[in-house]
């Protein structure tokens, strides 16, 4: 069987059929790694021989009749979560060859489920704005996007079917939109976040990369969970979100296109893309006003963040001040000059705006909006503005980001759909119909 753009879902199958072993399959993505990556830059850290390692155990409990729901698929993992057997390095020239004592809990629920850890994949300077050396596959002269830019850009090279990031502004959202995958970003607190390196508590948030939704669905409920050892874990129950990806809405969704203040930062291109999807959906989207104080949410976002940089990166800045980029020195001492009653303000609205969000989501399906601004950005010293994104993560509301939109260059432009929070398989399911819509 043709492996490499074969859906994981599809692979995991063969696998268990005896079509293709999990060592076979390594092999093939090694293969597509050699070939990509000298362009691409995807990846931190990769071993050959510890891939062939993982796969060769894989085949063995295969020949035992044991098998996960994961069972043989390379998975990449961005270099901000720990793993025993790889250095995590965060981006940043002050953790180089960090050894971990443990893998964090992602690491160790993708291992359980047979997955093969690929290797460790580029973040920025401490998942901040600074690019790291990944490239878009796309288009090398352009920005994959950032802070997971490793993840989404070896996903969209078919250097592995699967990757793992995080997001504490718009760092799944955005690569995704970016590179051409699907992005998956859960309500907070549905994937534990344990060894995974902090900025901020609040914030921070793991997601998915994947090129199709039903493997974004698959992959996730091998994470979903409520974990001990991060106290923020949902305990609710978990979303069936495969099944939902196959399932069609009850009805046909409303969706709402909500004009934030923002919205001027959006390409001519993606601007049309839009307009074209409105109009295709004809009576199923109604343009809405947020409350004016909406407007403030980057703000607040802001302040929460800078803070908390502050204080999770405190060491970095005291001993090693001098291997930072300007950009996260800026951003950790205007984090130090906010007082507590800015951050307390600012911390306070995330439940009055998650309110107002718990009633809107009574009269509509979900939110339409955009992923980025547009294509990728050309260049490699920016990856992007993250303002798209901004609003729902200071939520923690579940977003999925879908590549059905190219712009004049046809570089791919997302389409983010926007869930109430815990609602994740109503996202999934009008995720799976709007694509059917669309491509159609």
């Amino acid at each position: 069987m043709s492996t490499i753009k074969t859906s994981a879902i599809e692979m995991v199958k063969a696998i268990k059929k005896g079509e293709i072993s999990s060592e076979e399959l390594a092999k093939s993505y090694i293969e597509q790694i050699k070939k990509k990556e000298k362009d691409i830059q995807a990846f931190q850290f990769f071993d050959e021989e510890l891939v062939i390692a993982q796969a060769k155990k894989l085949d063995a409990l295969h020949q035992a009749g044991q098998h996960g729901d994961l069972h043989g698929i390379p998975v990449g993992v961005k270099d901000i979560f720990d793993t025993v057997d790889m250095p995590t390095e965060d981006g940043t020239e002050t953790h180089k060859n960090n050894p971990s004592l443990n893998d964090c809990t992602v690491v160790s629920k993708l291992k359980q489920a047979g997955a093969i850890i690929m290797g460790k994949t580029v973040t920025t300077e401490l998942a901040y704005y600074s690019p790291g050396k990944t490239k878009n596959p796309h288009d090398i002269s352009r920005t994959p996007g950032g802070s997971s830019s490793g993840s989404a850009a070896a996903v969209a090279s078919h250097m592995v079917p699967l990757a793992v990031g995080s997001q504490t502004n718009g760092s799944v959202i955005r690569p995704a939109s970016f590179c051409g995958v699907v992005g998956y970003k859960p309500t907070k607190g549905l994937i534990s976040r344990h060894l995974v390196m902090q900025i901020s508590r609040t914030l921070d948030q793991i997601g998915i990369f994947a090129n199709s939704i039903e493997d974004a669905a698959l992959i996730s409920e091998q994470l979903i969970g409520h974990d001990k050892q991060d106290p923020d874990t949902s305990l609710n129950p978990k979303p069936k979100l495969l099944n939902a990806s196959k399932e069609k809405p009850p009805m046909e969704p409303l969706f709402a296109y909500i004009k934030l203040p923002f919205m001027n930062k959006l390409d001519e291109d993606a601007a049309e893309g839009f307009k074209e999807v409105k109009d295709e959906l004809k009576g199923q989207v109604d343009e809405i006003e947020l409350p004016e104080g909406f407007s403030k949410i980057p703000e607040w976002h802001k302040i929460i963040m800078e803070s908390d940089m502050a204080a999770s990166f405190s060491e970095e800045y005291k001993k090693s001040k001098n291997k930072l980029s300007d950009k996260i020195i800026e951003a950790i001492e205007r984090g130090m000059k906010y007082t507590s009653i800015e951050y307390n303000n600012a911390m306070s609205k995330i439940d009055i705006s998650n309110a107002y969000f718990k009633q809107f989501f009574h009269d509509y399906d979900a939110i339409l909006t955009p992923s980025a601004n547009g294509e990728p950005t050309k260049g490699l010293q920016s990856t992007g503005d993250p303002i798209f994104s901004t609003v729902w993560t200071y939520c923690g509301m579940p977003t999925i980001s879908l590549p059905l939109l190219q712009g004049a260059n046809k570089l791919p432009i997302g389409i983010q759909l926007v869930s109430s929070l815990y609602d994740d398989e109503r996202l999934f399911r009008n995720a799976s119909w709007l694509t059917s819509k669309i491509k159609a």
